[in-house]
């Protein structure tokens, strides 16, 4: 590990101060940053600390929402008796993702930020156009199981590890953020992160400096709340294919639905053309393939994750009939 300096930041303007440093890096719960420093993905030369700012609290909005600090430990979010009974796709989706020990350390804001875990991302003897711009992207030619089959690029076919950010674009979340000056943006999650293009380093849209203070959930949509992980093993693992779904179901079958995917994008997806085939349709196989056909448009697989594609198609299959079965 290469040595680096280390401030705690006393306010949110002062971090962001901080931050704006070219090779300084914002810590909270280090889940993430901490494995890329060992392994020296990530080798800054400046640490801020942003534990001892008041950013960790769960709050509701007049909206009739819940407010979300970004320092709220994962632990703390999925317990919340709150997100439990309203927010129940946010609440499995974070359980379903890593282990107690690391959700009582990883907050809200570093779940949204933290970087693939692509392989050759990890491995700094390999070709990496996410970790150093124009060197190559390995994975195309290399060990692709876990890899993109959507919204990928030439550059690259990495993947977005978060369970917790798939279910809160289910939600239409908003990212709150912050810079040194004082001015706050609100970033719909859809725009929050970036398809690599032609620069898969820049994972987000957020501006230097600008740091994430809270994430604001809409009041919550009608439905039935689920969320399906498949994955090589049954913990610890991230999802090959994962979907948070909300689907309202009545007499007639799907009044509504909202889809959102994990582990097929390098960022999580959602179609809105497959939620349109399903708003007002009866329930079946047939109104479940449109779904699929829609999501599936343009998916491409690069061999070892070719599986993905008719798994995702099950998945869906599945997960609806689960729905409007109950």
């Amino acid at each position: 590990m290469k040595a680096f300096t280390y401030q705690r930041a006393a306010s949110t303007a002062q971090a962001a101060e901080a931050a704006i440093k070219p090779g300084a890096r914002i810590i909270a719960g280090g889940t993430n940053l901490l494995d890329l420093m060992k392994l020296q993905v990530e080798t800054p030369s400046a640490l801020i600390d942003i534990n001892h700012l008041p950013l960790d609290k769960i709050e509701e909005t007049s909206e009739g929402g819940l407010r979300v600090g970004a320092l709220v430990r994962n632990s703390d979010l999925a317990a919340d008796l709150r997100v439990r009974q309203r927010y129940g796709v946010l609440s499995r989706a974070l359980l379903a993702g890593a282990s107690a020990q690391l959700r009582n350390k990883a907050t809200t804001g570093g779940n949204l930020l933290q970087r693939t875990r692509c392989y050759y991302f990890y491995d700094v003897t390999k070709p990496c156009n996410k970790r150093d711009p124009g060197s190559g992207c390995a994975a195309f030619a290399g060990f692709n199981r876990i890899h993109a089959v959507l919204g990928a690029s030439d550059a690259c076919i990495a993947t977005h590890p978060s369970d917790m950010a798939v279910a809160m674009r289910t939600l239409d979340a908003r990212v709150e953020t912050a810079d040194r000056d004082g001015e706050r943006r609100v970033i719909p999650i859809a725009d929050f992160h970036r398809l690599p293009g032609k620069t898969p380093e820049i994972e987000t849209s957020l501006r230097p400096g600008e740091i994430i203070t809270a994430v604001t959930l809409p009041p919550p949509p009608p439905g039935i709340h689920v969320y399906r992980k498949v994955r090589d093993r049954a913990s610890y693992a991230f999802a090959l294919v994962s979907v948070a779904a909300i689907v309202d179901v009545g007499r007639g079958g799907i009044r509504s639905a909202r889809l959102a995917f994990g582990g097929l994008a390098h960022k999580p997806w959602r179609v809105a053309a497959a939620e349109e085939r399903l708003a007002n349709a009866p329930a079946g196989t047939k109104t479940s393939e449109a779904a699929a056909d829609a999501v599936l448009d343009g998916a491409r697989g690069h061999g070892g994750n070719d599986f993905k594609i008719p798994l995702t198609r099950r998945m869906i299959r599945a997960v609806l009939a689960e729905i409007t079965r109950t």
